[in-house]
């Protein structure tokens, strides 16, 4: 494992889990670094020397330093497992839809909802439920006769949006009036390498 990449994350969190999903479900060498996000670790040195923004997931790729779950996707499929990118200009530029769907609608709808509960953020609930009925049927219209959200295959675009929506239910979000998305996140789980993010109850965790 000398050549593993280190994988700086919280297990709780949404956008670590991306990252550790996709280096399973690519069979990419990696070790976990656990980062104590209740007890500030990420807002001392020297997490703060790895990303000054203080925020997990960070990987190390050797002398590569990157952060961001949706531009660490990027980097570790061109480098490692490029079939997770498709080769059709086209569908790549869906892929890049649903990365911008995943920072966008899907971190401030069911992703927020979830901050709320289990976090206890100060956010709006009615705001993000809004945000999370308008962005949740998009997905279910496209995923009618869809096994992914692009091409016939995963992509990154599955990854960077499953963990929130697959956990939007703990942020109050319900899930059961979309059978397609329900099918949809059944397929990814059923994927050889699939590793879940932990259920978390609500208010367990006062911050991060």
């Amino acid at each position: 494992m000398s050549n593993a990449i280190r994988i700086h994350s919280f297990e709780k969190s949404g956008h670590a889990h991306r990252i550790r999903l996709f280096a399973s479900l690519a069979g990419i060498a990696h070790t976990v670094v656990d980062v104590d996000l209740p007890g500030g670790e990420h807002k001392h040195a020297p997490f703060l020397a790895l990303n000054p923004v203080g925020q997990v997931p960070v990987i190390e790729d050797g002398d590569v330093v990157i952060s961001d779950s949706n531009a660490i996707l990027v980097y570790l499929a061109r480098k490692y497992a490029p079939s997770y990118i498709p080769h059709d200009p086209a569908d790549e530029a869906r892929v890049q839809q649903f990365l911008t769907l995943a920072a966008g609608e899907v971190a401030f709808g069911p992703a927020a909802a979830r901050l709320i509960t289990v976090f206890g953020a100060s956010l709006d609930p009615d705001v993000c439920q809004a945000i999370a009925d308008k962005v949740l049927p998009k997905f279910e219209a496209h995923l009618q006769a869809r096994e992914f959200l692009v091409g016939g295959s995963v992509t990154i675009a599955d990854v960077a949006n499953y963990s929130y929506i697959a956990h939007a239910p703990e942020g109050g979000v319900s899930l059961e009036n979309y059978p397609n998305i329900l099918r949809w996140l059944s397929n990814i789980e059923a994927l050889p390498g699939f590793v879940p993010m932990p259920a978390t109850a609500a208010g367990l965790v006062a911050s991060v």
